[in-house]
């Protein structure tokens, strides 16, 4: 029986057969979190673009169509967010069925209007077409000071890991909107961060600023999912302490960990420090959490010490190709 492609293995047969068709002022081709293309003036402009589809990352009897427009935006400029960079503007792709071109819409274009003026994105065009159900793909357009974008292939041995905010939560805001009947509110902090959340825009553009990230990359699909592809991108390996994770308090201690490592869909911030910043960085960014986690290693492997114990670290976390 053939093995069933990964979605990182096919992410890296695509990027196999781009090369030699890269244009002259391409900065950084397809392999970060976004690409960079230089044109001119002192800056650097970042190319980034994003599916969300219904079925796969949305359910129409269950999230709100007003979230679905939120969450479409802010999903994609997370990307320039894990590049210290800002968001400028975005082309929306959109197909629709016929019978959602009324209420439906509306509300999704409510919900894109706020995330637009939230994340001082502006809509520059796009295109539309009909069917059989909703596809949406958004293209980001951000810049960044010259040479002063973030990677993920900035990590050394000895760098501290950090992340940002509380790992975990989006995941299990899925887990209860599953529950719920009908469109999902959001009641508590889990279903707000799944149906509405914010990418750290301000915190990334902090560090690349003042040079304190080595490497950077937002999590949407899981800290064990995400961590190794920066620890391949940079060389190297990484040991994370389980007592330190920023879990979230509304499951027990057990489910909050494994949430906290498996759990995509935070679009939380994921970086590495120097061994001398580290203790410069305040414990919260105008009151977001700032956790250091773990620390870099030269050995190419990821571990979880918990309790005194080290392990294999598996990746868990969102994969649509599994």
């Amino acid at each position: 029986m053939k093995k069933r492609q990964s979605e990182q293995g096919l992410i890296a047969k695509i990027t196999r057969g781009s090369k030699g068709n890269r244009v002259s002022a391409m900065v950084l081709a397809p392999g970060d979190d976004a690409a960079l293309w230089s044109p001119g003036a002192g800056r650097d402009t970042i190319l980034t673009c994003d599916w969300f589809l219904e079925g796969t990352h949305f359910l129409r009897d269950k999230h709100p169509a007003d979230a679905v427009g939120w969450k479409c935006l802010a999903r994609a400029v997370s990307d320039i967010a894990a590049m210290g960079g800002q968001a400028r503007c975005f082309l929306l792709s959109l197909a629709l069925p016929p019978q959602l071109t009324g209420a439906w819409l509306d509300e999704f274009l409510r919900g894109l209007r706020r995330a637009s003026r939230g994340l001082h994105c502006a809509m520059a065009g796009g295109d539309t077409t009909k069917g059989d159900a909703v596809l949406i793909s958004v293209t980001v357009i951000g810049e960044v000071r010259r040479r002063e974008a973030v990677l993920r292939s900035g990590a050394r041995a000895g760098d501290a890991i950090f992340v940002s905010g509380v790992l975990g939560e989006a995941d299990l805001g899925l887990r209860q909107l599953r529950r719920v009947r009908g469109l999902a509110k959001p009641s508590n902090a889990a279903l707000r961060k799944h149906l509405y959340p914010r990418p750290r825009l301000e915190l990334g553009q902090w560090l690349a600023r003042n040079d304190y990230a080595t490497a950077m990359m937002d999590l949407s699909d899981g800290l064990s999912t995400d961590l190794p592809r920066l620890c391949a991108a940079s060389g190297v390996g990484a040991e994370i302490y389980g007592d330190s994770l920023p879990v979230t308090k509304l499951t027990d201690a057990l489910d909050a960990r494994r949430l906290a490592l498996h759990g995509g869909d935070d679009y939380e911030l994921l970086f590495t420090v120097r061994r001398k910043d580290a203790s410069r960085l305040p414990k919260a960014f105008h009151g977001l959490r700032l956790t250091k986690i773990g620390e870099i290693t030269p050995a190419r492997n990821i571990r979880l010490i918990t309790a005194g114990e080290s392990v294999p670290l598996a990746s868990g976390g969102w994969d649509p190709f599994r």
